[in-house]
């Protein structure tokens, strides 16, 4: 999948090229910094992104062409087929109307059912994602409830349909720590009970390890390196993987100067011929720069993309010099 925005003063190549393919019942991390083309990934599954984009490939979900659909299919698919917890809930949720509401008006839409039996769906649904006093709350409005309770609704109401496919963009990022983990510790165990096949973006390599089966590491609109989780801790090969690993606070740190990886990411109007690390990258040559590095398989499901890579080593290796 490409995706590109254009405009009358640049043209913006946000996606570069993904591919991926999610089973039933697995969760998919995509991990990179900020503005490496994650969240712009996940709107265009969802096709939430504006007009002036113009995405290539092909995009199947449980066995719908969502790039190919009509508007009225399309909003079939969407909350059944696949559905989204965005980054932020209090944008997400209508303001004039209550969390029971919204909740209830969108499981009648896709399964047909009376205002009720869609009332009592809600009540469950708050229940399953464990908010206090949930039949309080279906008449709160999104403003009368903390950031915690916020963005709980927002999953239920994304579980409302029992989607095939759920999409989570940054889901804890406006939460602070303590009610990440809570956060985080549900959806994996709703994950679990229900099924669901999960895509989970983050920029927190922490939270990504410990809610993720696979993980693809992403930079300036690509994969440079996918794999289990246990490949990514215990063999990282990119040395962005290893930059990003190396930033993580660790009790065996305490009293070491965190790494750090130098530069930011790369403009992505103006993508280079080569590595889009390499200007980032301290065991880069110039070979990096001349063209793009293809994935190399290390094992059936481990795959990085450098041209300095030893791939006989048992741990992260790379040629210091050219």
């Amino acid at each position: 999948m490409t995706v590109t925005f254009r405009s009358r003063e640049r043209v913006v190549h946000a996606v570069n090229g993904v591919s991926f393919s999610l089973r039933r019942g697995e969760v998919l991390g995509i991990l990179g910094e900020s503005g490496s083309g994650k969240s712009v990934t996940l709107r265009a599954l969802m096709r939430l992104l504006p007009d002036h984009a113009q995405v290539g490939g092909k995009v199947v979900v449980a066995g719908h062409d969502v790039a190919r659909l009509d508007e009225s299919r399309l909003e079939d698919v969407r909350g059944r087929a696949i559905s989204m917890i965005f980054q932020e809930p209090m944008t997400a949720l209508d303001p004039v109307f209550t969390i029971g509401e919204q909740i209830a008006e969108t499981v009648r839409r896709h399964e047909g059912c009376d205002r009720r039996t869609a009332e009592a769906r809600a009540l469950d649904l708050l229940d399953m994602v464990q908010i206090p006093s949930a039949r309080r709350r279906l008449k709160a409005y999104p403003h009368e409830m903390s950031g915690g309770m916020r963005q709980r609704a927002m999953i239920a109401l994304a579980l409302s349909c029992r989607p095939s496919v759920l999409l989570a963009d940054e889901p804890t990022t406006a939460l602070d720590v303590t009610v990440q983990i809570q956060v985080l510790l549900l959806l994996r165990k709703l994950q679990k009970e229900l099924g669901m096949a999960v895509i989970f973006v983050t920029h927190d390599v922490g939270a990504a390890i410990e809610v993720s089966d696979r993980l693809a590491v992403m930079y300036a609109g690509r994969f440079v390196e996918t794999g289990t989780a246990i490949d990514m801790i215990e063999t990282p090969r990119h040395p962005y993987t290893n930059g990003l690993l190396d930033s993580m606070l660790s009790g065996d740190k305490r009293g070491q100067r965190l790494e750090t990886i130098p530069g930011a990411p790369p403009s992505l109007g103006q993508a280079p011929a080569g590595c889009s690390f390499a200007p980032r990258c301290r065991f880069a040559a110039t070979s990096c720069t001349l063209a793009l590095p293809e994935p190399t398989a290390f094992s059936p499901t481990h795959t990085a993309r450098c041209f300095r890579m030893d791939t006989k080593a048992e741990r992260f290796a790379m040629l210091a010099d050219a």
